[in-house]
């Protein structure tokens, strides 16, 4: 290859695989498979090998991929440790051959040393690291950047088998505890299949976009910001890496035995090998019973057992050099397209589901698979009776992936996509720059309107006690047939239904009682604006405050929320603009739900800011929520993305220097947090105040700030 060729390759590489890294650690939304990943990956380091001169510095092939928040994005609220000892990355194979070439590598280093090799199941979820002190959990960190990670003690406290104190094995008889004052135990957080698919179900029922595979709905739900609602996602842990000062173990199964013996939970999966035999034994055999674990896995983890050794081989810059990862291939299964079914969802929207023959696939029995849209039924030309390829790559849903054109039976005709509603039978429509057909007869769609009652009965919006079957139950009785019905059923409604007593009955009651508390944000959830998700609907409410503000808001204003943009704007139009909308609203109001923010919702700041366009990046002494709301508090207006409009960007620690290289070619100015509030401070007749007040305005802005630090 030549020179220029392979310095615009290797660019292109790094670039590509540092955006594939930052979307599967930071946004939990891979963009391609590990296995297309490593094959790049691989390319880069034989060109970085071949022409060192080009190799960057923020290559792939020397830095761990880090699940560090993005420079703008929320998950900025947790506060971030550096590691005491590096958590790095393993190297990893798909070849059996490159696995016998580790463990040559192993012995001719050890010599004629006795020595094993522990091999233990690879868990697909995301890096955690757990310190102990005195036997109580004192620090749960990610992994981060490899060097600095993310403090979620708060939400792995919620993580049902990891101990917050640990226990003293059977028969200790011992004065003292077994284990040092202070040790790191690392290990995997994880989420099993049932509660994954619990997870994706709840979320394709809002319509929100389903998690990818289990590790992106560990990774995405370790990070929320409610340690509560973590805790809901039904997350497990599994713990294989121990780290003490004065470690008292010889061997790793040694610690991990003792580690399980304190009530930490340790596989108990792991095997010894002595020699390449029985390791490839262990891979052979758990490349098939893998598929019946009821948690996912990628491949297997081959580790030096003896520790003296471990210290012996080292780590090179990136990976350790006594344990390597073998992964295993995507699974793939090939299967008849049966038909297909169309689905209406709560928005109207269809959905094309195909039908299959029943397959096993990745430790369950697959028979259906989304097709997604239109689009890509045309793209992949997809016919009735084709036989085609379904995959899990990383365990993901199941997905259709091509078909096999020499088994295309004779005669089979392109897939025609309905032209009028499954449901109702009203026609479809397809608004400019959609993908999917939407039924537009939200009133009077069955499908529609039960499922904007389960959206509205749900945990995040109303919370009200029932379920799929309970609204089916009530709309087929004609009790319910929108959410301000639910408010007007008494006792007798209820016992008509089948199956229901009277305790069943008061207790649906109360907990439509107990809706009315709902705070509003959750109202407007509720309701089920179209593209109005939990987050929009909190930014929307805290910025307009009630109800009747949003209903009355202008396009201009309501693109003013940080969290809006063209086409939500234009859906709350669109959902105020029609009667039966605000007739609902009224009814809503009149049953004694909450349309108004708790506390003050007017602007209790200044004007200081009024006019100015601030961008914030990096961290600063309190939340960026909460810099932010100080932001629109005195007038200002926030933007996500610097600009020739932007008046200042507002730098914290650590800003993005993406952001800081825009700002600077563009003319834009860095202010300093302290700049910031000496500018509010410091300026009485913008904030309104008299020039004596100049002091008090700035303390009260500070303590505004160290409310929420």
């Amino acid at each position: 290859m030549e020179r220029e060729t392979a310095e615009r390759r290797i660019n292109e590489l790094t670039d590509l695989l540092n955006e594939a890294s930052r979307k599967y650690y930071v946004e939990s939304s891979p963009v391609m498979s590990d296995y297309d990943f490593d094959i790049l990956l691989k390319e880069l380091e034989a060109l970085e090998a071949q022409f060192p001169e080009f190799a960057r510095a923020d290559s792939p092939t020397i830095n761990v991929g880090s699940d560090l928040s993005a420079d703008d994005a929320p998950r900025k609220e947790f506060a971030q440790f550096a590691h005491k000892n590096p958590m790095l990355s393993l190297g990893n194979t798909y070849d059996i051959t490159e696995v016998e070439a580790f463990a040559d590598r192993v012995v001719k280093s050890v010599g004629d040393r006795p020595f094993t090799f522990s091999c233990e199941l690879k868990f697909d979820g995301t890096a955690i690291c757990l310190t102990y002190r005195n036997g109580h959990l004192f620090r749960a960190l990610t992994r981060g950047d490899g060097s600095i990670g993310d403090d979620v003690t708060a939400n792995v406290r919620h993580i049902r088998n990891i101990p917050h104190t640990l226990s003293l094995p059977k028969g200790w008889s011992a004065e003292g505890s077994p284990w040092p004052e202070e040790f790191e135990i690392r290990g995997e957080i994880y989420m099993p299949y049932e509660a994954f698919d619990r997870l994706n179900a709840e979320r394709l029922r809002d319509e929100d976009q389903p998690f990818a595979n289990p590790r992106n709905a560990a990774s995405g739900s370790l990070k929320l910001l409610d340690p509560v609602e973590s805790g809901h996602r039904g997350l497990e842990c599994t713990l294989y890496h121990f780290i003490a000062e004065d470690n008292p173990f010889k061997t790793h199964e040694q610690a991990l035995n003792a580690a399980q013996s304190w009530g930490l939970p340790v596989s108990d999966k792991r095997r010894i090998c002595h020699n390449i035999g029985e390791i490839e034994e262990y891979i052979k055999y758990w490349d098939t019973e893998r598929k019946l674990l009821p948690f996912a896995t990628d491949g297997i983890v081959l580790k030096v057992n003896e520790l003296e050794l471990q210290d012996e081989l080292g780590y090179t810059a990136k990976f350790p050099r006594w344990a390597v990862a073998y992964k295993f291939k995507a699974e793939q299964a090939l299967t008849k397209l049966l038909s297909i079914d169309y689905q209406v969802g709560r928005t109207g929207a269809v959905t094309p589901v195909a039908n299959l023959s029943p397959v096993p696939l990745s430790g369950t029995t697959v028979k259906r698979a989304s097709l997604h849209n239109l689009d890509q039924i045309r793209l992949l030309d997809i016919r009735i009776g084709d036989m085609v390829y379904v995959e899990k790559g990383g365990e993901i849903i199941p997905k259709i992936t091509g078909i096999e054109i020499t088994e295309r039976p004779e005669g089979a005709l392109p897939v025609e996509f309905p032209t009028v509603c499954p449901d109702c039978g009203t026609t479809l429509v397809r608004d400019e720059g959609e993908a999917k057909f939407f039924c537009p007869n939200t009133d009077g769609c069955p499908t529609q309107i039960m499922g904007k009652l389960i959206h509205f009965i749900s945990r995040k919006a109303m919370n009200i006690l029932a379920g799929d079957a309970t609204i089916e139950q009530l709309y087929n009785k004609a009790l319910v047939r929108t959410p301000a019905d639910l408010y007007t059923l008494d006792k007798e409604d209820l016992l008509t239904l089948e199956g229901w007593k009277d305790r069943s009955a008061e207790r649906f009651l109360e907990s439509i009682a107990q809706s009315r508390k709902t705070p509003f944000e959750n109202v407007l959830f509720a309701l089920g604006i179209r593209y109005v998700g939990e987050t929009t609907a909190k930014s929307v409410a805290r910025h307009f405050g009630n109800i009747d503000a949003l209903a009355g808001a202008t396009k201009e204003q309501l693109l003013e929320v940080s969290d809006v943009g063209e086409v939500i704007a234009q859906s709350i139009l669109d959902y105020f603009s029609k009667p039966e909308n605000l007739s609902q609203i009224a009814r809503l109001k009149e049953a004694g739900l909450n349309f108004e923010m708790a506390g003050k919702t007017e602007n209790t700041g200044s004007n200081a800011l009024a006019g100015k366009i601030i961008v914030i990046s990096g961290n600063f002494s309190v939340s960026r929520d909460r810099m932010k709301a100080i932001i629109e508090e005195n007038g200002g207006k926030n933007s996500g993305s610097v600009s020739g409009k932007t008046t200042w960007l507002l730098a914290g620690e650590k800003p993005g220097p993406e952001k800081i290289r825009k700002a600077q070619e563009l003319g834009v100015k860095i202010i300093s947090e302290n700049e910031f509030l000496s500018f509010l401070g410091n300026s009485p007749e913008e904030a309104g105040m008299a020039k004596d007040d100049t002091a008090g305005r700035k303390d009260e802005l500070k303590g505004q700030l160290s409310l929420f630090d």
